[in-house]
């Protein structure tokens, strides 16, 4: 080490001893001021004012931010990284709290070009830590504001490392975020006791009211090649979309690939979908229990051989149920931007982003149905091919917002499967994509 590079670090040494005095020194201070019985004063932003409640009795203070009063939901954890604008508003997680794995929430704020709807769909946020500062060019409120507005609960300054360990080692449990101290403990665990997600129809809550068209245009920082390339030429096709709480960039890559997209209630009767003609159908993801929404199946097993099908999420559990299988409750569900799935044909492997409680059972599909792909965690059925039915399915999401876009190729073959339909019926091609 050269001398002047010694003495730089001699001086940063100093610099960084210096600091730690000034901090303690400034420590001290507050403690002086405070009741020396009750120990170091704790700051106003850090002062337990709410409390989650779960089930099995245990108790966890932190600091409230956003709405106040009392809510209750299933709690579930999601260990993604980034993307926590795009989680709130995403109506799957209707009647859930969200506990964030990662430490640090709310550093980007909000802005308007994240959302994945126009609600915030969940019951209540839990986080580590919650940032104060806002470092985002693009942002126009923070997080706490925003839930706010939104009449949605947060709780900061928890465990969620223990309170995630908790869920995975038990399975989800019901929770309660409370800021009402005149409600006793007691009283909030029986109410987590009493209530239950499953059987629920949370689909009904999220849908759209009205059959509508997708016309929003899609930015360039959401396009991908291919779909420019599946755009050049050829009348574009018309997709009927049922949404049972779909998330805008799923609307976005189906229009990048060139569709024209009529978006319909959740229970929009299947004669009326065939009397739009459609090139193909699209079941979305959603929210809660696919056997709480038998109109939904009943539908979609209408619509079995008639048009190309594909159904993502709470779409490939409607579609499992539609052609005879069945779904089980999963002990603690999957939610986060990095579960391996593999496909079975080629054994490519995709790290995938997901949102879901439930899961298929293969062993109640008819023998003509083949998984595709499965989820390298626990060997769930993560995707199906129903050749004779002409429907395809994944248990994951391929649009991502947030997570990786390894599974985007899952659109491409799709739009293959109505290119084929098209061309058998000898209407007018579009160029076929390699996929």
């Amino acid at each position: 080490m050269l001398p002047n590079q010694k003495s730089l670090l001699g001086q940063a040494l100093v610099l960084d001893r210096s600091c730690l005095c000034i901090s303690a020194r400034k420590h001290a201070r507050l403690v002086t001021r405070a009741d020396a019985g009750n120990g170091a004063p704790t700051p106003p932003w850090k002062k337990s004012d709410a409390r989650l409640v779960l089930e099995d009795g245990s108790v966890w203070h932190g600091k409230s931010f956003g709405a106040t009063g009392t809510e209750i939901g299933e709690v579930v954890f999601n260990t993604s990284i980034t993307g926590y604008q795009e989680i709130l508003t995403d109506p799957s997680y209707k009647g859930q709290f969200v506990v964030f794995t990662h430490p640090h929430i709310g550093n980007v704020g909000i802005n308007l070009g994240d959302m994945e709807s126009q609600d915030v769909h969940l019951g209540g946020v839990i986080v580590r830590d919650l940032s104060c500062v806002v470092s985002n060019y693009r942002s126009t409120m923070t997080l706490d504001a925003y839930l706010k507005k939104e009449n949605v609960l947060g709780i900061a300054n928890v465990d969620t490392r223990a309170i995630t360990r908790r869920l995975r080692n038990t399975g989800c449990l019901n929770g309660v975020i409370c800021t009402d101290p005149s409600v006793s403990d007691e009283d909030l665990v029986q109410r987590t006791k009493n209530w239950t997600i499953v059987g629920k129809d949370l689909i009904a809550e999220v849908t759209c009211k009205e059959p509508y068209e997708w016309k929003d245009p899609t930015e360039d920082e959401w396009e991908f090649s291919k779909a420019a390339e599946a755009r050049n030429g050829g009348e574009p096709f018309h997709v009927v979309a049922y949404d049972y709480g779909i998330k805008h960039n799923i609307l976005r890559r189906l229009a990048s690939f060139g569709c024209r997209i009529t978006v319909v209630p959740a229970s929009y009767p299947a004669e009326k979908v065939l009397e739009l003609n459609p090139d193909g159908v699209f079941l979305s993801n959603g929210p809660g229990d696919p056997s709480a929404v038998p109109y939904a199946v009943e539908n979609a097993r209408k619509l079995l051989g008639k048009k190309p099908m594909f159904g993502i999420c709470m779409g490939h559990q409607i579609l499992g149920q539609a052609v005879g299988g069945s779904t089980f409750k999963l002990k603690f569900g999957h939610h986060g931007g990095n579960h391996p799935i593999r496909h079975g044909e080629s054994g490519r492997i995709e790290i995938s982003a997901q949102n879901h409680n439930f899961a298929v059972d293969p062993a109640t599909l008819p023998g003509d149905i083949e998984v595709t792909h499965i989820n390298l965690n626990d060997g769930t059925c993560a995707g199906m091919l129903c050749t004779p039915q002409k429907a395809m399915s994944i248990q994951y999401h391929p649009e991502a917002s947030p997570g990786p876009h390894d599974a985007d190729v899952c659109f491409e073959q799709y739009i293959a499967m109505l290119q084929s339909e098209r061309s058998v019926k000898g209407e007018v091609k579009v160029p076929v994509m390699g996929v």
